[in-house]
Parts: structure tokens; sequence; C-alpha cells
């Protein structure tokens, strides 16, 4: 096969993409991804021998974060940049390795992934066709599973650690668990029981990363609020700013006051308007448009430019991309790439210049949608929920975090929101709220029957919830609480998240519109086994058999 990739939901058939990605990625841009990995593993094994001797590579850890969040679906498509990263990591392994052995320690035994090397763009894209290099060079098929499946929640929480970094906050224990962990994932001694553990370890520093960022967010930004955001447009030239990055948003801000231009988020950036902060912004107008997968016909309609900060980002129409401009992790070939300073900063200049000279958005919406439901507003709102759930008007919980994506199925989580029961709560974070918070569905003695947390790190806040919940109820385990969970799930970042409710001891979740294509038969049967994981069948049946339990 010319490539073979199944990290995301939408992965070819549920089990693989072999010619290209449906994401859009060519087999040599997926084969560079690959070797990237291959080759932070490498990078990560001579660090190890290093913080076991007591040596430490200042950097490195950076250097990994951002490579991992590179290879993040729908991240970054520039090859050319790829091969670029690759030949700079070379460079930075064998000079790590030339200070290991000036200070006497011994490098023995090193793999593959550790000693490659390549002098010329040409030698690293042969060695992004070896075999070696392949997910599928681990053979038997539960530890290839198990593999993949510590190695995609590290790249979730590589992006979380890589926001917070951006905000002052990090963690060096949480770096040195993704640095300590990659080679693990090469190393042919560990039992499939091994990497479960680890599975479930990589799960406890998924829950220490949001709380990092969380932390980060708030103590920068103030905790998130109940906000009303508006869904229409004003007749002002504008940018529009997608991803996740707040301190970018923060930048554009800053950067568009007095100007004449107005902002507009997109996708994972519409809870931005839930903190505080950025309230004293009144070119900040709302919200323009969906989820990422409808992003193109959206940018189209928007007239303006666009800047991404991180995922998602789909490949652009060739019109449009003279308007799309890309900074951190995320590029596109032939889009303006912005980069920070020494010190972090950013000059969006050229994007305000050009916002100028074009038309304000197409009007495509009015109204508005409601959100700001973290952990802190909702223990404000403690009582209430508690007296409501006591005198049985809320009768459950469902949480209904995650991502969005393009299949018909995912009308399924419309279809569900529309048709449970009006004594039940939706509690959400992520994209996936697109399929259901513009919908109507009322609300529980003034209590929203949607309460939106935020972005997909915000999955963290729900946790907080439920636990709060627990405690405040009595309840010795977090699965007696009236909470279900039917979570849709699409990259990488999905992944951590559910590691880190397996973690916190939540069982019973449900994943859809198709459970991961990484896991074999013989993993997923330990995850039925052990914590109740499960697919999804129809809206009616699945509503019955939740509201049964």
């Amino acid at each position: 096969m010319s490539m073979f990739c199944y990290q995301c939901q939408e992965t070819l058939k549920g089990t693989g993409c072999t010619i290209q990605g449906v994401c859009g990625k060519t087999e040599s841009l997926a084969k560079l991804q690959d070797l990237l990995i291959y080759t932070l593993k490498g990078i990560s094994s001579v660090a190890v021998a290093g913080l076991n001797a007591g040596v430490k590579f200042p950097g490195v850890d950076t250097y990994i974060m951002d490579g991992l969040f590179m290879t993040i679906t729908n991240v970054n498509w520039d090859e050319e940049l790829f091969v670029n990263y690759i030949k700079e990591g070379l460079a930075l392994r064998e000079d790590m390795k030339k200070k290991l052995a000036d200070k006497g320690v011994s490098l023995s035994d090193l793999h593959d992934a550790a000693t490659w090397t390549a002098a010329s763009d040409a030698e690293v894209i042969a060695k992004s066709n070896a075999p070696e290099v392949s997910i599928l060079a681990t053979e038997n098929e539960d530890i290839r599973s198990l593999r993949e499946l510590i190695t995609y929640g590290i790249k979730g929480m590589a992006a979380y650690a890589y926001h917070a970094q951006a905000l002052g906050s990090v963690n060096g224990e949480i770096n040195e668990f993704i640095i300590r962990t990659l080679p693990k994932t090469l190393d042919d001694s560990l039992t499939a029981d091994d990497l479960v553990a680890l599975a479930l370890e990589t799960g406890k520093y998924g829950v220490d990363v949001m709380a990092l960022l969380d932390r980060a967010n708030t103590s920068t930004y103030g905790n998130p609020e109940i906000t009303e955001v508006e869904i229409g447009v004003r007749n002002n030239p504008a940018i529009l700013i997608s991803g996740h990055d707040l301190k970018d948003l923060e930048q554009l801000l800053e950067q568009t006051k007095g100007t004449g231009v107005d902002v507009y988020t997109h996708g994972e950036m519409l809870p931005a308007h839930y903190y505080p902060a950025f309230k004293k912004y009144d070119h900040f107008v709302g919200n323009y448009g969906n989820a990422w997968w409808q992003q193109r016909e959206e940018i189209a309609s928007f007239n303006g430019p666009v800047l991404f900060t991180t995922n998602c980002l789909v490949p652009p129409r060739k019109e449009h991309i003279s308007r799309i401009f890309t900074t951190g992790a995320v590029a596109y070939p032939g889009c303006k790439h912005i980069e920070a300073d020494e010190n972090g900063n950013k000059d969006f200049s050229e994007i305000i210049e050009l916002a100028k000279q074009l038309p304000a958005p197409t009007e495509i919406e009015t109204g508005k949608i409601v959100g700001g439901f973290a952990h802190e507003q909702v223990f404000a709102l403690a009582d209430k929920v508690v007296d409501a759930v006591k005198s049985g008007a809320i009768k459950k919980f469902f949480v209904m975090a995650g991502c969005d994506g393009r299949m018909k199925s995912r009308s399924y989580y419309t279809e569900f929101a529309e048709k449970l029961p009006k004594d039940t709560v939706i509690l959400t974070a992520g994209c996936a709220k697109y399929r259901y918070n513009k919908l109507d569905l009322g609300d529980i003695g003034g209590i929203p029957r949607v309460l939106d947390a935020g972005q997909c790190n915000d999955s963290y806040s729900l946790a907080l919830i439920a636990l709060k919940l627990k405690e405040v109820f009595g309840l010795e385990d977090v699965n007696d609480l009236p909470i279900a969970y039917n979570i849709s799930w699409y990259e990488q970042k999905a992944v951590i998240v559910l590691l880190a409710l397996l973690h916190l001891g939540v069982k019973n979740i449900h994943l859809g519109p198709t459970l991961p294509g990484f896991l074999s038969p013989n993993v997923a049967k330990v995850l039925v086994e052990n914590f109740g994981i499960g697919g999804i069948s129809t809206v009616e049946k699945d509503i019955e058999m939740f509201m049964a339990q």
C-alpha cells in the first residue's frame, strides 16, 4: 500500500487510508509525518539517557511538543516544512549525543529511530519510504494498536501543553512523561499488559495537562461566564479567526483596536467569547459559521481574511489561499505563515490591511447562542442544579462532548439531542456542540438544556463538574451519578480526553459515530470488559438504553 494512516475517525472504511487521506493529505505528506514521529521517538530516547544521567537539554521538550502537534489531523500540510523540521531534529539529536559523550554517558543499543541520518532533503524523503518508519512496522496487531493509542494520546497531550506554554505555563513532569513514554512505543520487551497500563498512565497525565491549560487560560483571561454570542454580522470589514489559541486571539484583538476591522470567531474559537478579558473589545463581534468541516463554504461567504491558529484546516480552494493566514503549528502551502518573534509576539498587520480592502462578511444566519458553562460557572449554579435533580426536574445529564466531522452519520447527534426527554440536560465541550447548539431545546427552571463548557480541552470542566456532583450527593463512585456519556470523536485530542476520563474512573462511555479504527478487536475487547466502552446504534435504542441505566 502507498501509505497507512488510521489516526482519525474518518479513516477510510474505518480501517485505514492507504492511498490518500480522507482528510486530503497525500501519500508523501503522510509518510513525512510518520518519519517525524519516528524521529521524535529517537530524540526522546537520547533525552531519556540524559535524564537518567542527570543531563537535561533545554528546548528539546518544546521541539518534541511542537513536532507532535504538527502531525495531528488537519494541522500542517507543508511537506517542505516537515523535511526541514526533521533535518533540524537530526542535528539536535546529534548535538545531544555529543554532549552526553563529553560527559562520559554511554549510548548503547540505540534504536534505528535514534541513529538514522540524512544529509539532504532527498535522503529524508527516501527514509520516509522505509518500511520501518510505517505504523505497520509493528506486526502484532494488538501491540500496534496499543502503541498507536498511546502515541495519539500523547499527540493530544502535546497540543494542550503547547497552548499552556504560549501563556507561560509549563509542567516539567508532563514534558518528562512525554519524553520518557515515546521511546516505549518502540520497546519490543513491553507486553500488551504493560502497554495497557501505560495507556492509563497517559490518561493520568492527560488530566494533568488539561488542568494546566485550564489554569493558564483562566488565570490569564478570567473564568468563563454565561454569555450570549451573536451569530449575525455587522457591515464592517472583518477578520475570521479559527482554532484554539487564545494568545493569538488576544494579540489580534489588540492590533485591530481602532482600525475599523471587526473580529469574528469560527469553529473551536467560539468559546473565547465566554472569557471576561475579551469582552472589553467592542470590535470582537461574534461567531461566524459552524464547525471546522464547513469552513470552505463559510470562508467564501465571509469575504475577508482568515487566520488559522491550530487545527482544523481543510485544504482550501485555490481562490481563497491568498486570504488565508496560518500561525503556530498549522501551515498550508501557499498560505502566508505568521511567525512569532523571540518574545512570542506576532505581527498581524498584513492581515489587518488586507481586511480593509475586502468586503464585509455576507450574513448567513442571525440570532444568538449561549455558552460559558465551565466549572466555576456551574459551581455557582450548583444549588440550583442539585435542587433540580432532587426534585426530579432533571432526570439525567448527557455528556455529549467531543468533535464534529463531515460524515452524514453525525446527524445522529442532532437527532439524539432533539429526541432526548425534556427533563435531561446536555453537557458539552468541543466542536461537537455545533450539531445541536443552535436548536431551541429550552431550559429546566432557568437552567439551559445545553451547557457549553468551551473547547475540547474544557472537557476537563465536565470532569470537575461530575466530581463536584459526586461530592455534593455524597456518592462513592462517579458512575453512580445520573450522567451518561455519549461522545463523538474525530482526532487525537479526543483520544487524550478519553484516556483522561478512563483514568478518572468513568465507565460506560459510548463513542461514535464509529469506534476508532486503531483499536484492534482484542484491545477493543479489553476496553469493553474493563471500562464498558461501547459504540452507538440508533437514536431511539440508545436513548432507551441510557435512560434505563
